[in-house]
C-alpha cells in the first residue's frame, strides 16, 4: 500500500521490503536527530494490521504464540513469535490488547499468510480475526513524545516510543499535526543502534530465537506449549545456538554500505577467507557513523577483527557466545 505521506516535499521512496513509504524526506540525519530527541513521528503505514476479537482471544493465542498472552493487561504492550514445528522463526509480532481487541502488526506483506494461520487454528474457540491492513496505518512516535494520541485509538507503549492503529484517513490530518514525518532509514538506524532484530532482515529460512535475543522479550520460558517449544527448550537447557547476532561498527572511510547478505569473515584472512556469517541490516548513524547488524557463527571470538565485503567491521556482543 502506498503511503498518502508519500506526497510531502522531499519525499524519496523506500525500496525493498519497505516499498510504500518514504525511504526519508531529504535530510537522514535531521530525521535521526529529531527521533532520538522525541520529536516527530515515523510512517509504518506499510506494515499489516491484524485484529482479534472475542471472549477466548487472550487464551486462544496463548497456545499458538511464544509468549506470556493469557493475563495480559488492556493496554500493556507485549512482542511475540510464531514458530514451525523445528523451531524456526516465520512470523515476528508486535500486539496489545484494548481490553476487548488484540491489536498487531507485522512485516508488510506477511499479514495474508499470518491470517491464514491463525484461522487454520481457530476450531471451537470464540475468536474472529480480521486484517484491518486497508483500514488502519501503524504510526511511530518516538520516547519522550508528546504529541497527542486521538481518543479511541489502540497504542502500544514500549521503551522505545509508542505504535498508533491509526485509521488510515487520519493519516495524513495526524502528520500534519505532530511532524516532521521521518523515513524508515532513520527509524532503522535507530533499531540497529539498540540491537533490535527485524524479522526478514535478522532472519532466515532457519534461524531460531537464541540466535537473536529475542528469549524474554518474545519469547517466555515458563508458558506451556505451543509449537516449536521443544527446540526452544532444548536450545535454552542443553546447548547453545549456532549463530549469534553481533553489533558492527563499520570502516567509515567507506562510501557504501555493504547490504543485506553481504559475506562477514575474519578480517586476518581477507576477502578471500572463510565465510563466517552476513550483514543483516546496515544503517548510516548521526553520531555512531556506519553500523551494522550481523548473524555470525557462534564460535567467532568476540575480540575478532571482521570484514564486511571488503569493509572493515569492529564487532560488539549483542548474544553471548
Amino acid at each position: 500500500m502506498k503511503s498518502p505521506l508519500l506526497s510531502l516535499p522531499g519525499a524519496v521512496p523506500a525500496e525493498g521490503r519497505d516499498e510504500g513509504v518514504a525511504a526519508h524526506y531529504g535530510d537522514l540525519f535531521r530525521e535521526q536527530r529529531a527521533l532520538a530527541d522525541g520529536s516527530g513521528l515515523v510512517d509504518l503505514s506499510h506494515r499489516g494490521v491484524v485484529t482479534v476479537t472475542g471472549d477466548d482471544r487472550l487464551a486462544w493465542l496463548h497456545l499458538l504464540l511464544t509468549q506470556h498472552v493469557s493475563d495480559l493487561a488492556p493496554n500493556q504492550a507485549t512482542e511475540a513469535l510464531i514458530l514451525s514445528a523445528n523451531g524456526h522463526i516465520e512470523h515476528a509480532l508486535y500486539l496489545v490488547d484494548d481490553g476487548t481487541t488484540v491489536w498487531m502488526h507485522a512485516e508488510p506483506g506477511t499479514q495474508g499468510d499470518l491470517v491464514a494461520y491463525l484461522e487454520s487454528m481457530k476450531f471451537f474457540y470464540r475468536v474472529e480475526v480480521a486484517d484491518r491492513t486497508e483500514d488502519f496505518a501503524v504510526v511511530h512516535l518516538p520516547a519522550g513524545s508528546i504529541a497527542e494520541v486521538p481518543d479511541g485509538v489502540a497504542v502500544r507503549e514500549t521503551a522505545h516510543g509508542r505504535d498508533l492503529f491509526l485509521p488510515r484517513a487520519d493519516l495524513e490530518p495526524y502528520a500534519a499535526a505532530h511532524g516532521p514525518v521521518a523515513g524508515i532509514l532513520a527509524y532503522e538506524a535507530l533499531r540497529v543502534e539498540a540491537y533490535r532484530p527485524r524479522l526478514g532482515f535478522e532472519t532466515d529460512h532457519r534461524t531460531i530465537p537464541h540466535e537473536l535475543g529475542w528469549i524474554g522479550s518474545a519469547v517466555h520460558l515458563q508458558k506451556g506449549c505451543y509449537r516449536g517449544q521443544e527446540t526452544v527448550a532444548r536450545v535454552h537447557n542443553l546447548g547453545k545456538p549456532p549463530r549469534r547476532l553481533v553489533f558492527l561498527h563499520l570502516d567509515g572511510s567507506e562510501v557504501h554500505l555493504p547490504g543485506h547478505g553481504t559475506p562477514v569473515r575474519l578480517a586476518a584472512d581477507g576477502q578471500e577467507g572463510r565465510q563466517l556469517g552476513f550483514v543483516t541490516t546496515s544503517a548510516r548513524h548521526h553520531e555512531l557513523g556506519p553500523i551494522a547488524l550481523a548473524l555470525v557463527k557462534r564460535n567467532v571470538a568476540v575480540d575478532a577483527e571482521l570484514i564486511a565485503g571488503d569493509t572493515a567491521a569492529a564487532q560488539e556482543t549483542v548474544v553471548e557466545p
